[in-house]
């Protein structure tokens, strides 16, 4: 082998690469503790960046409609009224379930003195026909309440005065959540102003500092990823629309209650992948079931119906192959999402790994064309017949 520049270069890199990993596999604390700072002053412009990614697709249509003679106000002006829209619909959505939510509530306190009375009547009638029941809940029960009142007794002399700091290192926490919102808001609208200019100057660095082709691959896996995130985006959007006005039309049909506040908790709770219609099915479930116990089992026989009917002929139709992500790496997309950045991690994930996943067969259908490797070998066998 021979040790010219570029060979050396990479022997350098590989050693300093394998120091740094012995290292940090023997520092395993350290580098949690200077990813966590990292993390800490990149958060906000992370946040910011998936903001920008998000606000750039109704900010696209509506610069679309502005008409052209606006040359040096127009972006301006929609991303004015891109802030202002998403601010609409936050407040119509606030509007339509605030009022509704505390009537409800105010409904359901109401109703609970009832409903626990109709609970212990049952539990009443249930000790009186099995009697070892009875027997046995009254000696686990003064058990039970013996142990959690020597407990809260030891809270109070051993914690309880900790509470007062956990309030304020949890008031602490909020404050600088919402500083690096705004701060990640502002960079947002700062991207969204000057995007073009960024992508200029972003190809002008590819060109310079690299090959050709690898800058052109990079540009290639850009718009691959804006084109993904922009389809899918809308498309969620305008499913969890159509999923609200499905379960309002079943629901008034139905005669159930709710409907304003039920529907319009599931179309915005069905923004959120995988688990959001599933969290507006609790949550409607539960207020009708103060009510009506009857009606709130058949609101879970219609929640599940209209999910069959959304998962196999609207989901596919509206948001289409978008995404193209097998389910369990959906899963885990939206974990993950979830766990660093909440519903913005989870509405950024997902189009992101399917990119990788798009890239990552592709070039695993080329190697294998490279190697000549043939279809029939990595395809699943055929069950051989008896």
């Amino acid at each position: 082998m021979q040790l010219d520049k570029k060979t050396i270069r990479t022997l350098l890199l590989m050693a300093s690469f394998c120091i740094v990993l012995y290292w940090g596999l023997q520092n395993l604390d350290r580098v949690g503790v200077i990813l966590n700072r990292v993390w800490g002053l990149m958060s906000p412009f992370v946040v910011g960046g998936s903001l920008a990614f998000i606000l750039n697709v109704p900010m696209r249509a509506i610069e679309k409609i502005l008409p052209k003679k606006l040359v040096r106000t127009r972006r301006a002006a929609a991303l004015v009224l891109t802030l202002l829209a998403v601010l609409g619909v936050l407040a119509l959505v606030l509007l339509l379930i605030l009022p509704q939510l505390g009537r409800t509530i105010a409904s359901i306190g109401a109703q609970l003195p009832g409903f626990w009375a109709g609970c212990q009547k049952w539990l009443a009638d249930l000790m009186v026909q099995y009697p070892v029941l009875e027997e046995w809940a009254s000696s686990e029960f003064i058990t039970d309440w013996e142990g959690a009142i020597t407990a809260v007794a030891d809270w109070f002399k051993n914690g309880g005065f900790a509470l007062v700091g956990n309030a304020a290192t949890a008031a602490t926490g909020i404050v600088m959540r919402f500083v690096d919102f705004f701060i990640g808001l502002i960079f947002a609208m700062y991207l969204l102003v000057c995007k073009e200019t960024l992508a200029r100057q972003a190809k002008m660095l590819l060109y310079a500092w690299g090959p050709a082709h690898r800058a052109e691959k990079v540009i290639e896996v850009a718009r691959l990823t804006n084109h993904t995130f922009s389809k899918f985006l809308s498309g969620q959007c305008l499913e969890a629309c159509i999923l609200g006005s499905l379960f309002a039309v079943g629901m008034l049909l139905c005669r159930m209650p709710y409907v304003t506040l039920i529907s319009v908790l599931v179309a915005v709770t069905a923004l959120i992948p995988v688990f959001g219609a599933f969290i507006g099915c609790f949550l409607g479930a539960f207020f009708i079931l103060v009510q009506n116990p009857i009606q709130a089992v058949w609101f879970v026989v219609l929640f599940l119906c209209i999910q069959q009917i959304e998962g196999n002929l609207i989901y596919p139709k509206v948001v289409g192959n978008s995404v193209g992500l097998p389910g369990i790496w959906v899963l885990m997309a939206v974990t993950i999402g979830g766990s660093a950045m909440g519903v913005v991690g989870m509405l950024v994930m997902i189009p992101a790994c399917s990119v990788i996943y798009s890239l990552l067969r592709t070039a695993t259908r080329r190697k294998l064309r490279e190697k000549g490797v043939e279809r029939e070998k990595y395809l699943p066998e055929a069950p051989k017949a008896k």
